[in-house]
């Protein structure tokens, strides 16, 4: 596809990276790294629960968007598992597929993958072109 046209805008191989390989897989990572023009996209398969925060609470200068989805297509809205997810001082325990916004400036996370029953498909993106962590 890279000799075509617009192959150059599919990816096919993960952007490397530093990832816990035992509790979660990094499938693919898109930015303006990656490709030019492009705003931070991140999927991954979470593998196994912990009590381990996968995040920490903090701020971003943009808005998200934060998804998990479960992977029995017999009942695509059960998680299968257990998440704990903070959006502001607000702790909020999912147990259902779903899509959360965060607004630019809305302190969220602590994450934490409590229990995975089958694997839990995580997708994130923000609108801007390189994901950056601000203040607590």
């Amino acid at each position: 596809m890279s000799g075509m046209k617009y192959g150059k805008y599919i990816i096919t191989e993960p952007k490397p990276f530093e990832f816990p390989t035992d509790k979660a897989a990094r499938l693919f990572y898109l930015d303006d790294e990656v490709i030019k023009g492009a705003f931070y996209v991140e999927c991954t398969w979470c593998l196994k629960g912990s009590d381990e925060s996968a995040a920490q609470a903090h701020t971003h200068d943009f808005n998200e968007v934060i998804g998990f989805f479960g992977t029995n297509p017999e009942d695509p809205q059960n998680l299968n598992g257990e998440i704990e997810f903070w959006l502001g001082d607000e702790k909020h325990t999912l147990t259902k597929s779903c899509l959360i916004f965060v607004p630019e400036g809305l302190k969220h996370c602590p994450l934490i993958i409590r229990r995975v029953d089958r694997p839990i498909f995580h997708f994130a993106a923000g609108t801007r072109g390189t994901y950056i962590r601000g203040e607590k």
